[in-house]
């Protein structure tokens, strides 16, 4: 179990943590969610003890170990299993141990431990964990100084996985991983064996790896049983109580108050007059629900939409060098309605696609046939290194509008999503998702007939990627996606075109098929899978699904029924809270007052125990549908 009580934390002068508490019973898998800047990271530090507390403090069991992945990505000429296999310190030792241990006590304890930890099967793990990120057997063998940054970022995710520690750390995981490796680490965290708290936009993500939410607002950490979804549903409704239970208690203040200022000064008023000032001392008040609005994002719609086929291409080939292509044989047609998300793994040629139909790149062979009149608007995460540093979004959007008022400037800037007090500061102050923002809208600024986005999501948090939702549904043109995020595929996109063996081709089915595809075919062999076979049989698979659900039903059952109490049980101490808050009900009826403080209390008991049930029972069934 972990136990954060009051901790309190500033950065920078800014408070983060004002006296903020939560525990989480041990095997909990979490997910941390609140606003960019809220603080998320912070509490990570706080967690680790990279990073002092001004007051509170965190309980962890003794000799639990904490493992996060590293800031600084491994670059050495060690291959990469070599580096994963390091990351178990034990075993390292231990085997070190081994080879000059002399005594044969000692070499039998050190064989008997190694054998306890599993230790003979460590590099058929560490080979798995890394082919589930996207490196195939000859990779791994290959030293980590030979891949880019973002490689080396899974190479630390996956030496944190082999490790396995009592308590797993992860903030944004997902940024440095294609929709495949997103797809593994969702199933690898859902499977996990002990407590993992992660910090994560990916809305898919926290719907199914995690059993609980922890929402850091307003500077206090609220425990919430469930997924993304069931968050938001709980949420929404103790907003809904809080804001009636807050007027309620405006309305008793006023007529306290009322009677206060209409009697204080009369002599034969004044002692009731003096115990309804002290009955509105006790009373307190209700905090107002505050809403945190995210700024919409727009995208111009295009003046005039081409006829269909706006993109036609027969037998392409594209690639960087002469002669060698990355795709070829590509025979394919865009609408100009087209709703397209570009599948496979990372290095097979996602990008490559999306510049080539952008006009980036030449057809090195076969034809390539555009509208005419098409306007393309791109967007891709590496762009943002080309916004001038110094220069403010107004600045920035004022070049592709010189003649234009003032005010229209600043209006095109505000489509983009970036608040007013955001306009006028330089892009490098921006945040991430900001940044993002600004580039996007800079992407579509002469109305595009088609869009093309290559990981948008990666510095928005769920709220903005909601809007980008809402924006690409709004949105009249053809538009084509690459995106580790699930939830937004399926929210915008009607095609699935998948990038794999050198090609590019329609994907016939969902994405969930999609993703069982890929986890299935992760668990069978320590490679990526061959994406382009479809599975052996989907209707032997769907009855096999079938049966297990079937198997489970009692345990589901029971997992429901708890389910419904805890409601009961919420919705129970919510309404006593309510009865509680009233002075009057102490007034009146003491003994009654006492009644519902001890019904409040037994109520609180029952749901943590029901909340504990459920963990556990919630465990046991993902277990066994991952099985």
């Amino acid at each position: 179990m972990i136990t954060i009580t009051d901790i309190s934390a500033r950065i920078a002068g800014r408070l983060l943590l004002d006296n903020a508490s939560v525990t989480l019973p041990a095997g909990t898998k979490a997910g941390l969610v609140g606003r960019n800047g809220a603080g998320k990271s912070t509490l990570f530090r706080i967690i680790t003890g990279d990073l002092g507390a001004e007051t509170g403090s965190v309980s962890i069991p003794k000799n639990a170990r904490i493992g996060q992945v590293a800031q600084e990505a491994p670059g050495t000429e060690d291959s990469l299993i070599k580096i994963v296999l390091s990351a178990d310190k034990e075993r390292a030792a231990l085997l070190a141990e081994s080879e000059l241990a002399t005594d044969a006590h000692r070499i039998a304890e050190i064989q008997m431990r190694l054998v306890d930890i599993d230790a003979h099967s460590a590099e058929a793990r560490a080979a798995s964990i890394l082919a589930g990120l996207g490196f195939d057997q000859d990779a791994q063998q290959r030293p980590a100084s030979a891949f880019s940054g973002g490689w080396r970022m899974r190479v630390a995710l996956a030496s944190v996985l082999f490790a396995e520690p009592d308590l797993l750390l992860l903030d944004e995981p997902t940024n440095y991983l294609d929709l495949e490796g997103t797809l593994w680490l969702e199933d690898y965290v859902r499977r996990y064996p002990h407590t993992v708290i992660i910090i994560s936009h990916d809305r898919d993500l926290l719907n199914n790896a995690v059993n609980s939410i922890v929402h850091l607002d307003q500077k206090k950490l609220t425990f919430y049983r469930g997924g993304y979804d069931q968050f938001e549903r709980q949420k929404a409704e103790a907003d809904e109580l809080q804001t009636k239970a807050k007027a309620k208690n405006e309305a008793a203040r006023k007529h306290l108050q009322s009677f206060i200022d209409r009697f204080k000064a009369k002599a034969s008023k004044a002692r009731q007059a003096q115990s309804r000032v002290k009955a509105l001392e006790r009373m307190g008040t209700v905090a107002a629900v505050i809403e945190n609005h995210v700024q919409p994002i727009t995208f111009p719609e295009p003046e005039k939409q081409p006829a269909s086929p706006i993109v036609a291409i027969q037998s392409g080939a594209v690639g960087y060098q002469p002669g060698k292509p990355i795709l070829k044989n590509i025979s394919l047609r865009i609408d100009n309605d087209d709703r397209i998300a570009l599948l496979g793994a990372n290095g097979n040629g996602k990008s490559t696609f999306a510049k080539f139909i952008a006009g980036r790149l030449s057809a090195e062979s076969g034809d390539i046939k555009l509208a005419p009149s098409l306007k393309i608007g791109f967007f891709a995460q590496h762009q943002l290194d080309d916004l001038v540093p110094n220069e403010s979004p107004v600045e920035h959007v004022r070049r592709l509008m010189p003649a234009a008022p003032e005010a229209k400037v600043r209006a095109r800037v505000a489509q983009m999503g970036l608040s007013t007090e955001k306009m006028s500061t330089a892009a490098k102050d921006l945040s991430g998702g900001e940044k993002a923002r600004l580039l996007m809208g800079l992407a579509a600024f002469h109305a595009p007939n088609l869009l093309i986005l290559d990981e948008p999501t990666n510095h928005l948090d769920i709220d903005s990627r909601r809007a980008l939702i809402e924006a690409l549904n709004d949105y009249d043109g053809a538009v084509i996606l690459i995106s580790h995020d699930r939830h937004l595929i399926e929210a915008t996109v009607d095609r699935l075109w998948l990038v794999n063996n050198g090609t590019v081709s329609n994907f016939e089915g969902d994405m969930e098929e999609y993703r069982n595809l890929v986890v299935s075919s992760g668990k069978k062999k320590d490679e990526r899978p061959d994406l382009s076979e479809e599975p052996s049989s989907k209707a032997d698979q769907r009855k096999a699904n079938a049966g297990r659900r079937a198997s489970l039903a009692p345990l589901r059952k029971k997992i429901n029924e708890i389910e419904s109490l805890t409601a009961k049980l919420e919705k129970q101490i919510r309404e006593l809270d309510a009865e509680l808050a009233d002075p009057a009900l102490y007034e009146k009826a003491p003994a009654k007052a006492s009644e519902k403080a001890k019904q409040r209390g037994e109520a609180a008991a029952k749901l943590a125990a029901a909340e504990e049930q459920w963990l556990e029972l919630s465990a046991e069934y993902e277990d066994a549908m991952a099985g």
